[in-house]
């Protein structure tokens, strides 16, 4: 259970924005002014009535005990979650000045607490309604399985005489064609039932657009599609893990079926990704006993928040389960044993150089990684031309940072953190470069997340 006592950060409930609108609009709301009757329970309950346009305030209550991050619940229209008000509650908790008491939670916010509660006990307990296990149809279940094989195979098969019409003719027809030849050939694998190899032949769409170099970037990427569809076609002859890799990365569902590893696992970053279809979460955990870095996926929407929310710098008592392939990092969260808490705990951070060593040893288990989690010990951001860097404070050596991380507004947060100093930096680390995602200062100090 949550403590009176322990409090999030500002910056912490912040994360939880679901853009950066939200985030703005939930800071103006983090003062007491358009708050009344609002109070907190030792159980992790916030609650409150905010002021707004019309004659009813509105009616707003988070559940910050949930042990898969905070719930909300709130009168007001808005279809963001969480809300402004969620959010503005949750600062004015987080300030701990007495604007948010120790007290019962009205009748309106208890109902919702308890059937919330009252269903997550049910679904530990495997209550009325759930299907008994292994009640599907296992022949059917493997019927289905071949289908989708085979009409992935069959997509593979296509796919590697698209890459030699294209090897042939030139890659210079690549970039007469434009993205049309890519989306065409990213529709004919989405109609295989191989969303992997869709997703990847349609990222290669950009690359002529990328600048000089271009081909040589091309036919890196070409390689590498080649070589994922003939690694499905051959998946056979392949070990065990890498071929469990394979299937993943083509894009074929697996269960995580990884022995529970349970841990007090530290949030190390989180950010969202989207499209036009879909918003993806990504969590990074880090295992404070085990020192196993293992990754949450969660999904949403488009323009809406996927439901699992765990800001930077908190820590959860919970077992975690694998999902298949070599040295995957993806686990599913599994019993969770008490709710989220702040914590002061921190990764142990490698060098420069050994990072990426690290790097180049996970890509003989995954030739497909963009990049792997890495934790710098003692790195300073400096200035490298028109781009940044992260210089090893003991070493000679550095790491450029990723395009990506250039353009974001944490590259100033960094640089204002160390303030020429060395700092404690956790990111990404891969073939484009470094995107930190959450830093440490020198010494004590709570982690600054700069995503």
């Amino acid at each position: 259970m949550t403590q009176q006592g322990v409090r999030w950060t500002a910056d912490q409930v912040l994360a939880l924005a679901p853009d950066a609108a939200s985030r703005k609009a939930g800071s103006r709301l983090g003062e007491a002014g358009p708050w009344s009757e609002a109070g907190s329970s030792d159980e992790g309950a916030v609650w409150g009535l905010c002021k707004g346009s019309g004659s009813d305030p509105y009616r707003t209550v988070v559940d910050v005990a949930d042990a898969s991050g905070p719930a909300y619940r709130c009168s007001c229209p808005s279809r963001k979650f969480p809300c402004k008000h969620a959010l503005g509650l949750l600062l004015l908790w987080a300030g701990g000045d007495g604007a948010v008491p120790p007290g019962q939670p009205p009748e309106w916010a208890g109902q919702w607490l308890a059937g919330r509660r009252n269903r997550a006990q049910a679904q530990r307990t495997g209550g009325a309604g759930g299907s008994a296990p292994g009640s599907a149809d296992p022949e059917a279940a493997r019927r289905r399985a071949e289908r989708r094989a085979a009409s992935v195979t069959a997509g593979a098969t296509e796919l590697e005489e698209r890459l030699a019409d294209l090897l042939r003719g030139g890659l210079a027809a690549a970039e007469q064609a434009g993205y049309g030849l890519w989306e065409e050939t990213a529709a004919r694998m989405v109609d295989a039932q191989a969303p992997g190899l869709a997703a990847r032949a349609r990222e290669l769409a950009a690359i002529p657009a990328s600048g000089s170099g271009w081909p040589v970037r091309l036919l890196e990427e070409c390689a590498l599609l080649h070589l994922l569809a003939r690694g499905w076609l051959r998946r056979e002859l392949l070990p065990d893990g890498l071929a469990a890799t394979v299937r993943s990365r083509v894009g074929l569902p697996g269960a995580a079926d990884g022995p529970p590893l349970r841990d007090h696992w530290l949030v190390l970053a989180q950010y969202d990704t989207g499209d036009t279809k879909l918003t993806t979460r990504r969590i990074w955990l880090h295992g404070a006993t085990t020192g196993r870095t293992a990754l949450l996926l969660s999904y949403g929407a488009a323009g809406r928040s996927p439901e699992l929310a765990l800001p930077v710098g908190l820590s959860l008592e919970a077992e975690v389960s694998a999902y298949p392939g070599t040295g995957q990092p993806r686990v599913a969260l599994g019993e969770q044993f008490a709710s989220p808490v702040p914590t002061r705990t921190r990764p142990a951070g490698v060098s420069t150089a050994d990072a990426t060593a690290h790097y180049g040893e996970a890509l003989r288990d995954d030739p497909w990684l963009d990049s792997v989690p890495v934790t710098l010990e003692r790195v300073i951001p400096v200035p490298d031309g028109d781009s940044w860097q992260l210089a090893d404070a003991e070493e000679d050596t550095a790491l450029p940072l990723t395009p990506a991380a250039r353009s974001r507004p944490g590259l100033w947060r960094l640089v204002a953190l160390s303030g020429g100093g060395p700092v404690k930096v956790f990111g990404e680390c891969g073939h484009r470069g470094f995107t930190p995602l959450t830093a440490w200062p020198e010494g004590a100090g709570e982690a600054v997340s700069l995503c």
